[in-house]
């Protein structure tokens, strides 16, 4: 009987019922849409982050920086023999930042709790200087005056000369090949040749980045000398968002004896062993390990500015806000009409009353239509969400992500230094942006979420309802005519 009343009135009433569900159907369906496109920004947050970490990693600690007004790095030459017109080239292989910890605290960093896996890192910077002396050419006086013993006198004096030279800058990043789970390198896929495999610790092997390798001409198979050690490359590798982290990579121990820096390292990147645990694990390795800096994928975020900041901050506060004003009123303007409709159908329920029928079934009569429409409302709502959801998914707009002034400053305009101490590679510089496109996934949860507003539109539209059709009073029910 209630099922057999129920197909009838809303049958009956078509327009009303298809009023009160379009307007469950359009909060619901900006919930979806606001939802996904907030899961979309986490994830090309995440990407961004991601290029400056390496995939896996949740935290990197580096060396403090030094205080204010204390050398951080010894004085640099470059030493040429220059004798003749002959052609001079120097490399200076420096360690990125000058700041460096033991290799013994990747273990100790290793031993923390609630730490699931620390890799160490050396991050470089090679300058390469090439040019050319010229030496002067001696003119005799006019009149052919003669020099002293000493080359001296005469008048005589020598012309031209000089030295020409070039500084190219590249960045090496050295990898523990043995655990290639963590570090910068996890973020790009080899798109040519081969990753390095645990027996190369000591080889003289690279992987080079695509982009570097177009630029250079450089291949697999080719060589490429670092300070006068000839490394073989065997794999080039395409970064997955933005510049890759470094030029070139090579077994960590190769980039400690270039540098010479024997059991150093710049970086240590940490995995926890629970994501909901990073902030206990920075405590403590901050209080067990002195003079580090511990940086994790929430402080980076912070120093993450552009559009994908901006859009971010949109859909996390105005959409949201917007979200549920609407659902606010689309819930009210569905409970007032279900009311209304209710006092429209006063003669309907005053003779069903008097019929027999209790207060509590009228109520249940009215709920169960309510529900009906609330339930009708999020199949339609869901509908409009994941339509909304792929047209932002398809035109797939681009948003530019930059690092801020949260990062310090590296040996190179497309590297900047983290935690202060400037060990770590990343991939974007304080001038450089980094393009990443918007997707708006929809998640189960959200999808249950608006089953769950659709039942509960449902519910609040059937209360309003159900309240009035529960005063009514046959006799005065009777008295009214429509």
């Amino acid at each position: 009987m209630f099922f057999t009343y129920l197909r009838r009135e809303l049958r009956r009433r078509r327009k009303a019922a298809l009023v009160v569900a379009s307007g469950l159907a359009l909060g619901i369906a900006l919930v979806i849409v606001v939802s996904s496109v907030s899961s979309g920004m986490s994830q090309a947050q995440d990407k961004v982050l991601q290029s400056l970490y390496g995939l896996g990693t949740d935290m990197t600690v580096t060396k403090a920086a030094p205080p204010p007004g204390e050398e951080g790095q010894g004085k640099r030459r470059f030493e040429f023999d220059a004798k003749g017109d002959d052609e001079q080239s120097s490399d200076r292989v420096l360690v990125q930042g000058f700041q460096t910890l033991a290799s013994s605290t990747v273990a100790q960093v290793g031993d923390q709790e609630g730490v699931a896996d620390a890799v160490g890192g050396l991050s470089l910077t090679v300058l390469k200087v090439n040019g050319e002396f010229k030496p002067g050419e001696f003119t005799a006086p006019p009149g052919g005056g003669k020099t002293g013993s000493g080359g001296g006198g005469g008048g005589g004096r020598v012309e031209g000369g000089g030295a020409a030279f070039d500084v190219n800058t590249y960045s090496v990043y050295g990898t523990d090949v043995t655990a290639p789970a963590l570090g910068p390198l996890t973020s790009s896929r080899i798109t040519s040749g081969r990753t390095f495999n645990s027996s190369e610790a000591d080889a003289a092997v690279a992987v080079v980045d695509s982009a570097y390798a177009k630029e250079k001409g450089l291949g697999t198979g080719k060589t490429v000398t670092i300070s006068g050690t000839k490394f073989t490359i065997i794999g080039v590798a395409t970064a997955d968002s933005g510049d890759a982290a470094a030029n070139l990579y090579i077994p960590l121990k190769k980039a400690q004896t270039l540098a010479d820096a024997k059991d150093k390292v710049t970086t240590v990147y940490v995995k926890a062993a629970d994501s909901q645990q990073i902030d206990s694990v920075k405590a403590a390795i901050q209080k067990n390990i002195p003079d580090t800096t511990v940086t994790t994928s929430a402080d980076l975020a912070d120093t993450v500015s552009g559009s994908l900041s901006t859009a971010s901050d949109l859909a996390t506060t105005v959409g949201k806000w917007l979200s549920i004003a609407v659902l606010i009123a689309a819930f009210l303007v569905a409970g007032l009409l279900t009311s209304s409709a209710v006092s429209r159908r006063v003669r309907e329920f005053g003779t069903l009353k008097a019929l027999g029928w209790k207060s509590g079934r009228v109520t249940r009569q009215v709920v169960g239509e309510a529900l009906v429409n609330g339930l009708l409302g999020g199949a339609l709502g869901i509908a409009l969400g994941l339509g909304g959801a792929y047209l932002v998914t398809a035109i797939s707009p681009t948003l530019t992500a930059q690092l801020g002034g949260g990062a310090g400053g590296g040996a190179r305009g497309g590297m900047v230094a983290i935690g202060g101490g400037g060990g770590g590679p990343v991939r974007q510089g304080a001038g450089k942006a980094l393009d990443i496109a918007l997707t708006a996934p929809v998640s189960l949860a959200t999808l249950a979420v608006a089953v769950g507003l659709a039942v509960a539109g449902g519910l609040i539209a059937g209360g309003f309802g159900g309240w009035r059709a529960a005063r009514l009073r046959p006799a005065d029910a009777l008295r009214r005519v429509e």
